[in-house]
């Protein structure tokens, strides 16, 4: 039976609901915690502090996290972790019941859920390819479905809750978010066993946190699956740092219509999810990865000359279809082609790339719009893009990815159908 006819495993179907609900309450708070904020303090500074401290685990702890995921078992830190978390949002929101809550607390609890976010998601991404044999058309299958329901859950449903629980209390949306971590976690739990990594010889947890990311560094392809992300979050936070201004400046909409825009590009987001696996099929994956690269750099040099809200929104829409193809088919050939025991520390090594180089965008982007015009910054977005795109078509390439996914295929001989080109 070839890959594509084999069916997802049962236990999927419970790691898929359990990261949807997890991500549904992501979403809830990352619309409530800077509102709590806001609500605690004018000072942008203060308010910084709380959006950059969810990110800080990533910097500080991105590769370490990996190789110790590498030594756990990753079903266990999965659910572990996320009954941490949820014990963790008790605390806030019992201090916004006694109004105790404060800056400091909450820059607290937003890095100790990023440290949380670090463990799951890298546990998970190792976790998933252990799961479906590290078939690669299951994979891209698997991944299509978890971004759709991430998109939808954190990116449409989770937001607007988050806003419309705050005005029931300030400790509610925290409550929820607890909620669908307990409920994570007992999903998790009861997830199929996979065989835990093999102990590897006595090192140092430095030597194999820098020997995951050698391994990244070595392969022309896995440096190329890194750069698209490294490269295209300078040029995507360039574009969300100017987006709002650009929006109210140049196209003259207001709140409800920058909204619509954002909605735009999470609709074009669930669109390329749900054909990735397609054009990985008809294309071959290096070149679908190749030309939704490209289809990303084209769409916001588009929004940079769009010249009304309308079509703005459709190069929204455009872009977030790429960037929803890619988030797809990019994640998924890693997965097959990696080995079990590096899987924690490249996927980690991968994510702290992309992590370190968003705060070039926002400064590249403060700097263009201040000095000469908002639409600059977006036309440098959009030539990061389009240069990234070039540097990287050779290094992921349909025969390189070819080769890497034979070296990596089980002795059975499964048929891979996703690499090969229409």
């Amino acid at each position: 039976m070839t890959s594509d006819v084999r069916k997802l495993p049962a236990g999927f179907g419970r790691l898929w609901t359990a990261q949807t609900v997890s991500s549904l309450g992501d979403g809830v708070s990352h619309a409530a915690l800077p509102l709590l904020a806001l609500a605690l303090t004018r000072d942008p500074m203060a308010l910084a502090v709380v959006s950059a401290a969810g990110t800080l685990p990533w910097l500080l702890f991105g590769v370490l996290g990996g190789a110790l995921v590498d030594r756990w078992d990753r079903r266990r830190t999965m659910w572990v972790t996320d009954a941490a978390r949820a014990v963790l949002l008790a605390i806030p929101a019992a201090a916004a019941v006694l109004d105790v809550l404060s800056i400091p607390l909450l820059a607290a609890v937003a890095f100790l859920l990023g440290l949380g976010g670090l463990f799951f998601d890298t546990a998970a991404t190792a976790y998933l390819p252990d799961l479906l044999g590290r078939d690669p058309a299951l994979l891209e299958r698997a991944n299509s479905r978890l971004r759709g329901t991430q998109t939808a859950a954190s990116g449409f449903a989770g937001p607007p809750a988050g806003s419309a629980l705050l005005a029931l209390g300030r400790a509610v949306p925290l409550l929820a978010d607890a909620v669908s971590f307990a409920v994570c976690a007992v999903l998790v739990r009861s997830l199929p066993a996979t065989p835990r990594p093999v102990p590897q010889a006595r090192e140092s947890l430095l030597r194999q946190a820098r020997a995951g990311a050698s391994y990244v560094f070595r392969s022309r392809l896995l440096l190329g699956l890194a750069l698209r992300p490294a490269v295209g979050n300078i040029a995507f936070v360039a574009v969300e740092t100017v987006l709002a201004l650009f929006a109210h400046d140049r196209l003259g909409i207001g709140s409800f219509g920058f909204g619509l825009l954002l909605t735009a590009e999470a609709t074009g987001g669930l669109l390329g999810a749900g054909i990735a696996s397609f054009l990985g099929r008809r294309l071959g994956t290096g070149t679908a990865l190749t030309c939704t690269a490209a289809v990303e750099g084209l769409a916001v040099l588009g929004l940079a000359a769009a010249p009304n809200a309308y079509a703005a929104g459709l190069a929204l829409a455009v872009c977030g279809a790429g960037m929803g193809a890619t988030m797809v088919l990019g994640p998924s050939l890693r997965q097959a082609i990696v080995p079990s025991h590096l899987m924690g520390r490249v996927a980690s090594t991968s994510r702290m790339l992309a992590m370190c180089a968003a705060p070039f965008g926002a400064f590249l982007a403060g700097w263009l719009a201040t000095a000469y015009d908002v639409r600059a910054a977006l036309y440098a977005a959009a030539g990061l893009l389009l240069a990234m795109t070039a540097v990287t078509a050779t290094m992921t390439g349909n025969r390189r990815v070819e080769a890497a996914l034979a070296a990596a295929a089980p002795e059975s001989g499964k048929v891979n159908l996703s690499a090969g080109a229409a």
